[in-house]
């Protein structure tokens, strides 16, 4: 095709820019499926599975039950939902701020699982009951002997996970790599 280098051809580098540009694309993309994914459950469950018996998916080992979550994680923290949703708010302005220096796909893959996870959360803090930044988090897949949690949860865990092993990789988010 013409204007687009064939193999091997090094007349037309990728640029930095064009790089960052698709990694900062690629944490959009993931970010957005995660939050959609997350929104889209949340809809569902409150929909036909609140005030519903829990529905068995692996006999007692995993069960959807719509539980709404004023606190943090296991339920801890009740009384300091307002500072959640600072905290939530916090992450995304953080990732937001790191985009601008991303040029490692795999930390843009971590960052908008995180990303996704933290705007999946922080919507339902804002807008749900009992009020505005008081919001209790809808949460549904509930596994035997473990806290009930959901997608958005799901993502930041993953998200957090992939962070530490890039970071024991020695892999930066500006791309670079080093050996300590």
């Amino acid at each position: 095709m013409i204007g687009t280098p064939e193999v091997g051809d090094d007349t037309q580098p990728e640029s930095a820019g064009s790089r960052g540009r698709r990694r900062i694309t690629a944490l959009l993309v993931v970010a957005l499926l995660a939050y959609l994914l997350d929104l889209g459950t949340k809809m569902l469950v409150v929909a036909k599975l609140e005030h519903q018996p829990p529905i068995e998916i692996i006999g007692d080992l995993l069960k959807f039950e719509a539980v709404r979550n004023p606190g943090a994680a296991f339920g801890f923290g009740e009384a300091f939902t307002i500072i959640f949703t600072c905290i939530a708010a916090s992450v995304i302005v953080v990732i937001v701020r790191l985009a601008r220096k991303l040029y490692s796909l795999p930390w843009a893959i971590a960052l908008g699982l995180l990303l996704g996870g933290a705007l999946g959360n922080l919507t339902d803090r804002i807008f749900r009951s009992p009020g505005v930044f008081r919001g209790a988090v809808v949460d549904f897949i509930a596994p035997a002997h473990f806290a009930v949690f959901n997608l958005a949860d799901s993502a930041i865990v993953c998200g957090g996970i992939l962070i530490v092993l890039l970071s024991f990789k020695g892999l930066d988010p500006d791309g670079t790599v080093h050996k300590d």
